[in-house]
């Protein structure tokens, strides 16, 4: 009885283990590996994802199938068919990625990276916690990562190995957020823009901003100010369609630049970033800004090559000047402390996989001993049938409950005994060894049987 749970449970856990990992693939680009222009063709637009998945389930052979597609990475990750090497498949999916894009497979391989079984459950979770990302640490890939598993869901691309290896991932991701610092030192010239406001004004709630320029860095500005939950904010432009165009995105105020020493005197925050080869913004506004002000502080950030603010600015009192260089010795900085963090990050994702294996094992190996029982209960009832029918003919009890042992006992120790017969051929002497423990007949406890017994 006992070798039969060994025997199945090797022959079970072997197989199964194999169907959640090591079938598992990984293959894509991202921004170390691939140009922007490649990235850009490769991308997958969000309403053809759900025919794409279909379309890769049906061209690859895979049983289950996620697509993540970002500005900066398209990813997909699979469950193999389990008919052949992974890496063949791996391959079949690059090939594929070629095709539906209309690129040339060979080109495409040459920046794609490939990772199959463990090494693919770490690199989705390194996703998942921003260890892969252009910005070490960013908390957006976790969303797209967890609306691209939902969107494959839906699709049905997923099934019950996929949708026990993600929420899996996630967690650790979460873990991984918690236990280190990997996201919380800002990383980019907008965010800590908004971070050092938010440290000389402890509420932004009551606080005004004045924006110079609409460009990409003021609109990144401009939703970390409203994220944080500012008061009131103004952006101002050389052309008034780009400033109302940005400032509806933000419930804003647009303006032109000219009138920017009318608003003055209202910014708690001015945060300036245009393309003007001369400053925009003199000493002397900024000084009658803060008389009408009442000499209320001012912090004012030039994001600005060239500077859009006169450095003698700084030379004001209750005036707080900061440059895009003073900003990055701030970035620079974070960034060591977040890549000091993610070795710790590394650390924590390396248990939680660990776990993640031994759960898989100790769910297994419970489906194996219910798988057990069901086949020697199934045993039982046919062999304790035919005892009944044999009592209700009037046959000898005694020779009833002697045959019903012996019929037991033989259909109960044929398999394992065919199983160890067959690995004692084959000579695997560690799992003759394993079976004989398992059946209680390990050196130990003969023993224990040959100990005196006390009257």
């Amino acid at each position: 009885m006992s070798a039969v749970f060994l025997l199945s449970l090797r022959t079970k856990l072997g197989k199964d283990m194999a169907i959640v990992l090591t079938d598992l693939i990984a293959v894509g680009i991202n921004h170390d590996s691939a140009t922007l222009e490649i990235r850009e063709r490769v991308s997958f637009a969000p309403e053809n994802i759900p025919s794409a998945l279909g379309q890769a389930l049906s061209a690859v052979p895979l049983h289950e199938v996620v697509i993540l597609s970002t500005c900066n990475r398209t990813e997909i990750y699979g469950v193999t068919a389990g008919t052949g090497d992974p890496l063949a498949a791996s391959d079949a999916l690059i090939s594929w990625i070629g095709d539906y894009h209309g690129l040339n497979a060979e080109a495409l391989a040459t920046c794609a990276y490939r990772h199959h079984g463990k090494q693919a459950m770490t690199h989705l979770v390194r996703v998942a916690s921003g260890l892969n990302s252009m910005v070490l640490g960013e908390p957006q890939i976790f969303g797209q990562l967890k609306s691209a598993f939902a969107v494959a869901e839906e699709a049905g691309a997923v099934g019950s190995r996929l949708q026990r290896l993600f929420p899996e991932a996630f967690r650790i991701a979460k873990k991984v957020r918690t236990d280190t610092a990997i996201g919380e030192n800002p990383v980019s010239v907008a965010y800590a823009s908004v971070d050092l406001a938010g440290h000389i004004f402890s509420n932004l709630k009551k606080r005004t901003a004045l924006l110079l320029g609409a460009g990409e860095t003021i609109e990144l500005v401009a939703k970390h100010l409203c994220d944080a939950g500012l008061g009131n904010l103004i952006i101002a432009n050389r052309t008034l369609a780009r400033a109302e165009s940005l400032a509806e995105q933000f419930d804003a105020q647009a303006v032109l630049l000219a009138d920017v020493p009318d608003r003055l005197p209202e910014a708690d925050i001015v945060i300036s970033s245009t393309a003007s080869q001369l400053p925009i913004l003199g000493k002397g506004a900024v000084e009658r800004a803060l008389k009408e002000r009442h000499y209320r502080p001012m912090l004012l950030i030039d994001l600005a090559v060239p500077r859009d603010i006169e450095p003698e600015v700084s030379d004001l009192s209750d005036i707080y000047l900061y440059s895009v260089d003073d900003l990055r010795d701030v970035i620079e900085e974070n960034l060591r402390l977040r890549a000091s963090e993610a070795n710790k990050a590394d650390s924590i994702i390396s248990e939680g996989i660990v776990a993640v294996e031994d759960d898989i094992r100790a769910r297994q190996s419970a489906d194996v001993v219910r798988s057990f029982r069901e086949s020697a209960l199934a045993i039982q009832e046919v062999e304790l049938d035919k005892a009944l029918r044999a009592v209700g003919r009037g046959e000898d009890a005694e020779d009833i409950l002697r045959r019903l042992a012996r019929d037991l006992t033989n259909k109960l120790i044929h398999a394992p005994t065919a199983g160890l017969r067959q690995v004692a051929r084959e000579g695997d002497d560690g799992q003759v060894s394993r079976a004989k423990a398992l059946l209680g007949l390990g050196d130990n406890l003969e023993a224990e049987d040959e100990k005196p017994t006390l009257q």
